[in-house]
């Protein structure tokens, strides 16, 4: 059986980390049968979750998970999507993946009263007399990566005017389809579904979440992949926690 290793559930989320919840979901979709066990990035072989365990293999990132599950098990996430489809579907993931992500970083690790509220307690079982420089010590690598990124540059309102056009460009692909490009989910649905529920939590005030709250089809979406993928999981929309 595959063990899946993230950070398990956390900050009104069946799981903390949107990169786990990706792979979780992807794994719900080819049907697969895993086991979950909580990691801490430093027992990942890239230092990062999750990592999967499957037989003698051992397979970290996201992304080269799913082509494993492609490669060995012969599911294709993609299966219904033209060529051009793909090609678009491929481009959604970079973007949310490599900005949207960010600006939930910034929201999480950056705002000092959301750090405090949550990525703060990794560190509770830390030695006392250890904990707070460890929690300082992580804050400032999340931050410098956060600055590496290229939205940490700018002012905190204009990080979040870009991170909201690409979320103006998800809804507009979403627009009254079920899945982000079609009737059918693929596997860049699990990706953005990992990152919009990120954002929308009600466990932490943002004005991203605020803002990302006004895209109706967005928050919607997002209730829907829940119950699909996660139906065991209390989740609270955002229209009953607002």
């Amino acid at each position: 059986m595959i063990i899946l290793h993230g950070f398990g559930p956390g900050f009104g989320l069946p799981e903390i980390s949107p990169f786990v919840t990706k792979t979780e979901v992807q794994l719900k979709m080819a049907g697969l049968a895993y086991c979950k066990e909580k990691a801490m990035p430093p027992s990942s072989p890239k230092g990062q979750l999750p990592y999967i365990r499957d037989e003698a293999e051992t397979i970290a990132d996201s992304t080269f998970i799913r082509a494993h599950i492609e490669g060995k098990y012969g599911f294709d996430f993609d299966a219904p999507l033209s060529l051009q489809a793909r090609a678009q579907a491929w481009a959604f993931e970079r973007m949310i993946e490599h900005h949207v992500y960010w600006a939930l970083v910034g929201a999480r690790w950056v705002d000092e009263t959301n750090f405090a509220k949550g990525p703060a307690h990794f560190f509770d079982g830390a030695p006392e007399h250890m904990r707070e420089k460890l929690r300082e010590d992580a804050q400032f690598r999340v931050a410098e990566n956060y600055l590496l990124s290229g939205l940490g540059r700018h002012a905190p309102d204009d990080d979040i005017d870009l991170a909201i056009r690409s979320l103006f460009a998800l809804s507009v692909q979403l627009g009254d389809k079920p899945y982000l490009m079609g009737d059918t989910p693929c596997g860049t649905d699990a990706t953005a579904f990992g990152a919009l529920a990120g954002i929308l939590t009600p466990f932490f005030d943002s004005p991203l979440r605020a803002r990302t709250e006004k895209f109706s089809n967005l928050t919607d979406y997002v209730d829907r992949m829940m119950g699909q993928y996660y139906p065991e999981f209390a989740w609270s929309p955002v229209r009953e926690a607002a």
